[in-house]
């Protein structure tokens, strides 16, 4: 049973709270003493329902003023997936709460009040979901039976929505590939928009990601269009919200991206059952390895082979996504936390066979075509999101951790900062220079969200974070602090 990651966003009173509490209530993820605590809790307010929304408010404070902090994450099944659930707030002063939480995710809700419509944080969510590459979004249109489940409302804030969306990606996705021109949309949004002409948003275009929209009518209150179709939307075609997220398609497996395995600790021992043992420990980030894979280990780029995959006292023969194994190789080389295990590199433009790295210049395929393209570099270009209260000074040193790397780095320059309001980059993204301009540098603060070009001490070892999110991601610490600043995204 595959386990599906998804986040959550919506704004104030747009019933976030209430929906994920319905998904628990009607998957049974409840037990009798949490219903029955559920059910007094809503008689003290008043109410005459079961108030779902008390389920996930967990601190008090999100109680009392009914919004979301904090990022929760929130387990629940049905009998054909499992689901970890990251409940997000979607306040513009919880920004980097959002940042983390969806992060990690392959689906994303974005909620909407059907009487308010796409408003301003609708915009900023969006916006987020698309520069983490959350590869599935779904557009739940909530509080329908507030307006007698009309169809009109649905499709007018659908429409409402595709213009958002397309004006978002348009500034997400600038200089980026465009998934070989392909329209990637939802199924449901195919046979919506091919239902006897109906006036429904056209198919759009999706740069980068490739990512898929669904439009979803619900009331999260009495759970229309949840976990089954309800009778009072019986002009909706499309299926519930429960069956999209079991039926959603994974396209990218983890375990076909390209292998990668950053070593963590080099284990030692030398007794009469293991003799001379040499084993790498970490955990694959992504891709497979085996027994007999012919290996390159950086930044030394030795190649040697993979003779064991240890599991505590078992073997394997071979290590998936998110195993933690220890590795032996055939060659005694330097190894050490920080090194990185990717699978050999063979350039096709060499007769004799050896392999050739690819860097930021040079980016050439690995010889089957599936591993993708890792990148050496000291120069890189990021997106990034302030986490700290204090603002960035010009020519701070922060320790980069990748990985199990970590290596000293500085801010070179600022491409620009996005407009945390609008969400919109400016008309032109001048550049402010730490030398020329060091006052512009200044100005980054708590959950903004800005491109930057930064230099290393020492080359990293990185996917571009849209081809491989395991690979990508780095966080920034102040070095006189310790303090966690920012988390960085690799362009």
């Amino acid at each position: 049973m595959n386990v599906l990651k998804l986040a959550t966003a919506g704004s104030v009173d747009d019933g976030k709270s209430t929906l994920i509490g319905r998904l628990l209530y009607d998957t049974q993820s409840l037990t009798d003493d949490r219903l029955e605590a559920v059910a007094k809790a809503s008689k003290r307010k008043g109410l005459d329902f079961l108030d779902l929304s008390l389920l996930t408010d967990g601190l008090v404070a999100e109680r009392e003023q009914g919004i979301t902090i904090d990022v929760a994450h929130i387990y629940f099944h049905t009998n054909k997936r499992k689901f970890i659930l990251a409940d997000t707030p979607g306040h513009i002063e919880y920004t980097r709460n959002m940042v983390t939480g969806a992060s990690n995710s392959e689906l994303s809700i974005i909620l909407i009040d059907a009487r308010k419509g796409v408003v301003e944080q609708t915009y900023r969510h969006f916006f987020i979901n698309t520069l983490l590459r959350v590869p599935h979004i779904i557009v739940c249109v909530n509080k329908m039976d507030l307006v007698d489940y009309s169809e009109e409302v649905f499709y007018k804030i659908a429409a409402d929505f595709q213009k958002l969306a397309s004006k978002v990606i348009g500034e997400n996705t600038q200089g980026a590939n465009t998934n070989n021109g392909e329209k990637v949309v939802s199924e449901d949004t195919q046979n919506r928009n091919s239902d006897n002409g109906r006036n429904f948003p056209s198919p759009m275009e999706r740069g980068a990601g490739g990512e898929a929209i669904t439009f979803i009518p619900v009331s999260a209150l009495n759970g229309d269009n949840i976990a089954s179709l309800s009778e009072k939307m019986s002009w909706y075609i499309g299926k519930p919200l429960l069956e999209i997220l079991e039926e959603v398609d994974l396209q990218k497996d983890v375990n076909s991206l390209p292998a990668r395995f950053p070593v963590q600790y080099v284990i030692r021992r030398d007794d009469k059952d293991f003799k001379d043992y040499r084993g790498y420990a970490g955990k694959v980030i992504s891709g497979t390895f085996k027994v007999g894979d012919r290996v390159t280990i950086l930044p030394n780029q030795i190649e040697s082979t993979i003779t064991e995959i240890r599991l505590f006292e078992n073997t394997l023969n071979q290590a998936f996504t998110y195993d933690s194994v220890a590795i032996s190789l055939a060659d005694e080389i330097d190894v050490s936390r920080g090194s990185m295990i990717i699978k050999k590199i063979v350039s096709e433009d060499t007769d004799n066979g050896e392999e050739t790295l690819p860097t930021a210049e040079r980016s050439d395929n690995f010889g089957n075509g599936l591993e993708g393209n890792i990148l050496i570099n000291k120069d890189l270009q990021a997106n990034i999101c302030w986490l700290n209260e204090n603002p960035y000074r010009a020519g701070t040193t922060f320790i980069l951790k990748h990985g199990t790397a970590e290596v000293k780095a500085k801010i070179q320059e600022i491409n620009y900062k996005v407009d945390i309001e609008n969400f919109e980059l400016p008309p032109t993204q001048t550049t402010a220079k730490e030398f020329e301009t060091p006052s512009m540098l200044n100005d980054i603060k708590l959950n903004d969200i800005v491109k930057v070009n930064m230099r290393t001490a020492q080359p990293i070892f990185y996917d571009k974070y849209a081809d491989n999110k395991a690979n990508g991601t780095f966080i920034l610490i102040d070095a006189q602090t310790n303090a966690t600043v920012a988390v960085g995204f690799l362009a």
